[in-house]
């Protein structure tokens, strides 16, 4: 009988430890014009592992002229994230802290480089964004916009619009 009950309270801790809920509803990440041909794109990555790409300029092709911009936008895309590039993504964020970062890392000295924009929506309901463009900002945001860049480039995109 204590052979049971060791083994139910063994499996009631471990259901406990594997069901695992994410405190974020939503990640977004959109990158704006340079004074070049840098992507232009939004990317949301919802809880649930789907992705869209807005894609506007530059994403899927380089630039080669300034007629370019005038081409129609590149298209909205869907995709779901592997489960390790997802938890991936979150072990970054919890990681960056996102809720105890600046709302601003602008350098206006430069001004060549594309704007971008972070926002984590959280469970709760509350959002926290961050405007950024060149120049200095903590190691663990620049790592976790990078793997959003990253992820960004490996997933199989699929056009809707």
């Amino acid at each position: 009988m204590k052979y049971i009950l060791s083994l139910l309270v063994f499996i009631g801790l471990m259901s406990c430890t594997t069901s695992q809920t994410t405190q974020y509803s939503k990640i977004e990440y959109e990158v704006g014009p340079c004074f070049g041909f840098c992507p232009i794109y939004k990317i949301t990555i919802n809880s649930d592992r789907t992705a869209v790409l807005e894609a506007e300029h530059f994403n899927f092709s380089q630039g080669e002229g300034k007629g370019d911009f005038d081409k129609p936008r590149e298209g909205t895309f869907k995709s779901t994230v592997s489960k390790e590039d997802y938890d991936q993504l979150i072990a970054l964020t919890d990681a960056a802290n996102v809720k105890s970062l600046n709302d601003k890392y602008e350098d206006k000295r430069i001004m060549d480089a594309s704007k971008t924009n972070l926002r984590v929506y959280f469970s709760d309901g509350s959002k926290k964004g961050i405007a950024m463009s060149a120049g200095e900002k903590p190691e663990k945001l620049t790592k976790l916009i990078t793997y959003i860049s990253e992820l960004k480039q490996k997933q199989q995109w699929e056009k809707i619009k």
